[in-house]
């Protein structure tokens, strides 16, 4: 009871952290949208196959490290790579897919955006996603590093989610239009990008969380 009461003050701490940057970053988007919401469709999708990828691989290099970094990996110090690499790879794709493609889609739809279309990364464009995920994981495994600013990885990740909904086009921007994208635009940030980079690594570690 101890320890699950120690894991859920680490998650409740690390969401009250994360969610100012959150909130900076879903201001940023709504102040972006302004300008870029009649953006063509083609030029929306190149945008968000710059910048979902650049997620993904934080992602799996900040997830994967966690894990490395957390890991009982026993005298020669280094973790099983079939952990690390599971860890990193569904820990950074599929949470960043949650955050960058399904939740703003969600919001396309209850908007009922024109466009509106999951654009799932992994299959769409899995050359390109795969291989960054799995360069993500290497880093980590011989460099880990959960280091990068937040700030960073929050713009990013929030970036991508804006141009997903962008892509799905819409109508001139009202404030009840605005309010519901910046909704959509914190939680697909701030939710996923803290399972991603906290829960779910330490989720697999099988021992105690422990501030370093």
């Amino acid at each position: 009871m101890k320890k699950d009461r120690f894991e859920k003050h680490i998650i409740s701490r690390e969401l009250k952290r994360h969610a100012p940057f959150t909130f900076l970053g879903a201001l940023t988007g709504i102040a972006i949208m302004v300008f870029l919401h009649s953006m063509p469709y083609r030029e929306a999708y190149n945008v968000f196959y710059v910048l979902h990828p650049m997620h993904v691989f934080l992602s799996a290099l900040v997830t994967a490290s966690m894990y490395r970094n957390y890991k009982e990996c026993g005298k020669s110090g280094k973790c099983g790579v079939v952990g690390l690499l599971a860890v990193g790879f569904f820990g950074s794709i599929g949470i960043a897919t949650l955050s960058d493609s399904i939740m703003p889609y969600l919001g396309e739809i209850l908007l009922k955006m024109p466009r509106a279309e999951p654009h799932i990364g992994f299959i769409e464009e899995w050359y390109i996603i795969v291989p960054l995920a799995l360069a993500g994981i290497v880093l980590a495994y011989f460099r880990p590093s959960t280091k990068f600013p937040h700030a960073g990885h929050v713009l990013i990740s929030t970036w991508a989610s804006l141009f997903h909904i962008i892509m799905a086009g819409g109508k001139m921007m009202t404030p009840l239009y605005s309010v519901v994208i910046f909704i959509f635009l914190f939680l697909a940030v701030w939710v996923p990008c803290c399972i991603s980079d906290i829960v779910f690594p330490l989720v697999f570690v099988g021992k105690r969380f422990r501030e370093k």
